[in-house]
Parts: C-alpha cells; structure tokens; sequence
C-alpha cells in the first residue's frame, strides 16, 4: 500500500535576508467583517470552484489556503449581511462528501482557523540522562571573522506531546479497547525496522508510525476491509452521545483518497468533536453530526496500528515524511515514557 505525499505543503515560505520561515500575509487581515471562513475543503479545490460555491453572494475576492492536509478559505463577500446569509445557507452543507464549516472571520490572525489547537505539552519534561533530548551544534564565528569553531553542543529539552503520555494511552487503552496488553508488547521491540510514518508533532523528535511487518499487514487490510464493509451500517450518532471516550467511526484523508477509520473522543466543543485517530496517532476537529458509533467490541479486537516514537537524533520539521517509510533502528525506550521508542535513522 502506498499513499502520496504530496497534498502535505506548508503554508510558509521563506523571506527575508537569512530565509527565515514567516506565515504568508494576506489582504484577509484588513478586511475582517466583510470576509466569510470556509472550511473542511477538498484539498484539490480550485479558487475558481471556491467562487462557484459562493456565487449567489456575488465574492468579491477568494483566497484559498493549504495548511498541511487541511484545506481551507477566506472568501469577501462585501457586507455583513452576505456573510450572515452566507453561514445560513453553507455552513453545513455537504460539499464533495464533506461537510462545509462556513463562519464569520472574527478570529485571532494569528491562528489557522481550520486546525484544532493540539493541546498544550505539560511541563513535566524528559530530563534523566540526557533521554528524550535532541542536540545540536551551534557555530560561533571567531574574532577575524571568516571562520567558525565548533562550540559544546547545547542540549534542547522537549517536551513529551500529552498525546503521546502514558497516563492517556492508558485510558484510552482501557476505554477502547479493554486491554493493556499493547504496552507490554512494544517493550520486546528492538533492532532494525521500517517504520511508516503517519503523524509528526512539528520542531520536535516525536512522531507517530506503524511498523512494517506481515502482521501490521493483514491487520490493515482485516481493520480497513471491515470497516469500509460496516461504515454505512453505522447510524450517526445523536449529539447527546459524543463525549470524552466516545469510540465512533469517521472519516479520515490517506493522501488523496478517504477511508472510514476508528477514533476516540478527547473533547466536545459546541457542535465539534476533537477526536484521536487512534490507529494514525493523529488528532482533529470533526463535525459532531458527522460521526458514526462504533461501541460494538468487533471492531477493537485489532490493537492501534501505530505507536509513538522519538528521533535518536534531530528533528522532524516537514509534514513531507508522513506516509514515507523511514529505515533504522530502535536504540532503546525514554526512561519515564517507556513506551516510547528512540529511533536512530540510516543515512
């Protein structure tokens, strides 16, 4: 199985005398209550089918973005007015199989409308013998100016992602799947692997991904055959029903196609569930009214198909990696977070 890679681009670019990545601006910043937000868009959407979308409302400007594998707009329709008529008529709506998210812009510039924040890392940092650390050497240029010397490598302490924590795998272990017994399997991993990566957490060695093997194999194709099978068998589930630890059923994006997948509920905000794809190690905000139930314990005799892991060394800073197979060897476990894995990358 193969998946591409290339839906997965930045939104920023580099500028300015040392290339430092900046956020892309753009004329939506000044012109804040005229603009409407248009979320959950394919992401092969053209600005000219943004605007087909939005014609009885006569746009006056579109202006597409890509964040990620997110895919998103903010559309000037001109006055207040067309904006409130806007949500009544879009937001909602189904739009290519997805279901369109359309709000007024009045929020912080300085944040992705379209992205769930990820939740704040927790203090707690890996600190014992130098485990869950990536290192890097600073260059100092010398006194004549045209040389460097090589200074002590400064250690970076990161801090492990919460949904990366044991004490949440734990529960999320107990809640869907009523066995630990996963954990104790991924202690006797060892040696040279392959690993598929399927989530990063950004400027940080933690990522997310399924080890190669016969059995990651037959597991996927018995999990995604299942439930591909099921999917339009399982009724929406009413709103009253999604809470923290609700198992349910939605959809999730592998590269340019979908496909149906298993997720847990981490939190409910209004009319949106924040969810973790259990089996890709990756979080998002979904639609309420667009999730399945799936309690019935069929469907979580397979255990999470991915499980987390730290570079040995460097870090992760492009979504480009995910879906791409890294080969390597584990080193070893963090030392508070044993389950945890450190990867060390051939070159």
């Amino acid at each position: 199985m193969s998946w591409s890679s290339s839906d997965f681009r930045s939104s920023a670019k580099p500028s300015g005398e040392n290339g430092v990545l900046e956020e892309q601006k753009s004329p939506r910043f000044k012109k804040r209550e005229t603009e409407v937000y248009v979320g959950n868009l394919p992401l092969d959407i053209s600005e000219e089918e943004i605007w087909c979308l939005l014609k009885d409302f006569n746009p006056l400007h579109v202006h597409r973005i890509q964040n990620g594998c997110k895919c998103f707009a903010f559309v000037d329709l001109g006055s207040t007015q067309k904006v409130a008529l806007a949500i009544q008529e879009l937001n909602g709506r189904l739009f290519h199989k997805r279901t369109l998210y359309v709000n007024s812009n009045r929020r912080s510039p300085k944040k992705t409308p379209d992205v769930a924040e990820r939740p704040q890392e927790l203090p707690a940092l890996e600190k014992a013998s130098g485990q869950g650390v990536a290192r890097t050497a600073q260059l100092t240029p010398k006194a004549s100016g045209d040389t460097y010397v090589t200074k002590k490598p400064r250690t970076s302490v990161f801090a492990v992602p919460m949904e990366m924590r044991g004490s949440l795998l734990v529960q999320l272990l107990r809640e869907c799947f009523r066995d630990l017994g996963w954990l104790a399997t991924i202690h006797g991993i060892g040696g040279e692997v392959g690993l598929l990566v399927t989530s990063i957490v950004p400027q940080t060695p933690f990522f997310w991904a399924m080890r190669v093997t016969e059995t990651l194999h037959r597991n996927m194709q018995a999990l995604l055959g299942a439930l591909a099978e099921a999917e339009e068998q399982q009724p929406f589930l009413h709103a009253s029903a999604v809470r923290r630890g609700t198992r349910c059923l939605a959809e999730y994006h592998l590269g340019e196609c979908e496909r149906a997948n298993r997720c847990w509920v981490l939190d409910r905000v209004d009319s949106w569930a924040v969810v973790m794809f259990i089996d890709f190690g990756r979080s998002a905000a979904i639609p309420v009214q667009s999730l399945r139930g799936l309690d019935s314990d069929d469907f979580w005799t397979i255990p999470p198909l991915t499980q987390p892991f730290m570079l040995e060394k460097g870090i992760l800073s492009s979504y480009q990696v995910i879906h791409r197979i890294l080969k390597g060897k584990i080193t070893g476990a963090l030392n508070l977070e044993s389950h945890i894995l450190k990867f060390e990358e051939f070159k």
